[in-house]
């Protein structure tokens, strides 16, 4: 019986611990040291694509279906994913990470499979997470299967953006 008093207890405290949202403005500024003023960091995230975003910005299969014709203005990520894939919910904060790092200098799109089956099969998707790097020129390369978050930004470096990383002396 005492157990069964114990569990309204624990009930509340669990709702409050869990509510990170709480607490006032004045508060969450006097916690991050600004001194109550407000500084909002653009918000960077991948941009959802659905076929027809995805002819507009990225390739228009039905207009070239036999040949590879970019139609971005900057070097591309597609990720291709689905909401129940583990591997595909890991990188998904990497690639918003990504996202804000190279904002301006590459465009980092996902595709729902679920939602999107038409490209899925277009492209072949066969294994979650896919990602296909686009370069401005010259054919995009397939990775399936999740990266370190370093690995990523190696191949946006070498291959999108074909930075020279090695040290000359």
């Amino acid at each position: 019986m005492k157990k069964m008093a114990y569990l309204p207890i624990l009930m509340i405290f669990l709702f409050i611990s869990c509510n990170g949202t709480s607490g006032s403005r004045e508060e969450k500024s006097m916690a991050t040291g600004d001194g109550g003023k407000q500084t909002e960091a653009k918000s960077v995230k991948p941009e959802l694509l659905n076929a027809t975003t995805f002819k507009q910005k990225v390739m228009n299969y039905e207009k070239y279906p036999q040949q590879w014709v970019f139609e971005g203005d900057k070097p591309a990520i597609v990720d291709f994913y689905a909401d129940w894939c583990r591997p595909c919910r890991m990188i998904a904060p990497i690639l918003e990470e990504l996202a804000a790092e190279y904002d301006g200098k590459i465009n980092i799109y996902k595709v729902d499979t679920e939602d999107q089956r038409e490209l899925a099969a277009v492209f072949g998707i066969t294994s979650l997470p896919t990602v296909l790097f686009i370069p401005m020129e010259g054919n995009p390369s397939a990775q399936r299967g999740a990266l370190p978050k370093e690995s990523y930004k190696q191949i946006i470096d070498e291959f999108l953006l074909k930075k020279d990383l090695t040290l000359t002396n």
